[in-house]
């Protein structure tokens, strides 16, 4: 008796058993194509800060660390639908409870990441229950609150204390493992890329499982995914506290990059670059986050190279130029590379 495969192509006709083995194909070099540029891109990320200068070395761990940010926002915008300008505040207390630890507690920068991520997780969903009756630009409204209060409430001379109020807080930048033969700047560099893969891998594999379909379902349409069953306001207090767990662990990542935290530091212009590097990345695409990060730290630089004096106007007109050419983001492009490559091949077995 035949295999029940070899029974399934039997029945289908030539032109179909074509057209699934050439969508095997393509799926199979997709993958490979995927595989191969994770490799590439891991292989370049641990060569770089042995051949770049100090300063860059500082720059790309700044790159991972507003990535993960971006990631986190993407998680609750381009998976679950809900809108933001408030996650500087997020920021600021990862990056504060970092400080705090290390200055105060004298503990170790390495225990600063899950005790900011437990705590902006529970902010986050704390602040997600009252915001679940608000949506679109209400909610982008209550974070912008948010996002303005929070300087205001570091400075308060009741914290002044723990927050060193409008000076801020000064930490010491961590050395190397003992036995590793690396400079400060490329350790926390190496250090940053690890927690930058371990959450990126957590955020692609939360997106294809239940809860991921789930949010989406949300995004896409929050009454039909009320009548499957989903428990739309746990879910989306969940994404809000999830969001915030990645946001706060990169304010962690940033303070002891910087070595310095101060209230004027996380203000809305903050949350508005996130929000930028979110939009040029793509919504919904995790791998943007990458793009979207170099796009908020080099851009503004390069404008200002352009021109001092007008480098907000310079700046600006960049980024609407880069929406009309780019009106997706980088998400948008690859997908219309992919659709001119899938024409082209087409035209060709034609």
């Amino acid at each position: 008796m035949p295999p029940a495969s070899s029974m399934q192509h039997a029945s289908e006709t030539p032109i179909e058993l074509a057209a699934v083995l050439g969508g095997t194909q393509s799926t199979q070099r997709s993958v490979d194509l995927k595989l191969l540029t994770g490799v590439a891109v891991l292989i370049v990320a641990v060569v770089l800060p042995f051949v770049l200068h100090t300063f860059f070395i500082f720059q790309m761990t700044m790159v991972l660390i507003y990535a993960i940010a971006i990631i986190g926002l993407n998680l609750l915008t381009g998976f679950n639908g809900q809108f933001s300008l408030g996650h500087a505040a997020f920021y600021a207390i990862g990056a504060y409870t970092a400080a705090i630890m290390m200055d105060k507690g004298d503990i170790s920068y390495v225990w600063t990441l899950p005790v900011s991520a437990a705590i902006c997780f529970v902010f986050g969903f704390l602040f997600g229950l009252p915001a679940l009756r608000l949506e679109g630009i209400y909610l982008a409204l209550a974070t912008f609150a948010l996002s303005i209060a929070t300087p205001q409430i570091l400075k308060f001379s009741l914290f002044e204390h723990w927050t060193g109020g409008v000076q801020g807080l000064v930490i010491t930048k961590p050395d190397p493992p003992a036995g590793l033969p690396l400079t400060q700047d490329q350790w926390l560099y190496f250090f940053t890329l690890i927690v930058t893969f371990l959450l990126f891998a957590v955020a692609q594999n939360l997106i294809r499982t239940r809860t991921g379909r789930a949010m989406m379902a949300i995004r896409d349409n929050p009454l039909a995914a009320r009548s499957m069953g989903i428990n739309t306001p746990l879910y989306k207090a969940l994404t809000f506290g999830v969001s915030a767990l990645y946001t706060g662990v990169a304010g962690a990542l940033g303070a002891i990059v910087l070595q310095f935290v101060a209230p004027d530091s996380f203000t809305i212009s903050l949350s508005v670059a996130l929000v930028v590097g979110l939009v040029v990345g793509g919504v919904g695409w995790l791998p943007g986050a990458f793009f979207g990060a170099a796009f908020i730290l080099f851009v503004p630089n390069v404008a200002e190279h352009f021109s001092k004096g007008l480098s907000g106007a310079t700046y600006g007109l960049m980024l609407v130029v880069l929406m009309l050419v780019m009106p997706g983001g980088c998400a948008g492009l690859l997908r219309l590379l992919r659709t001119l490559r899938n024409a082209a091949s087409s035209a060709n077995n034609g």
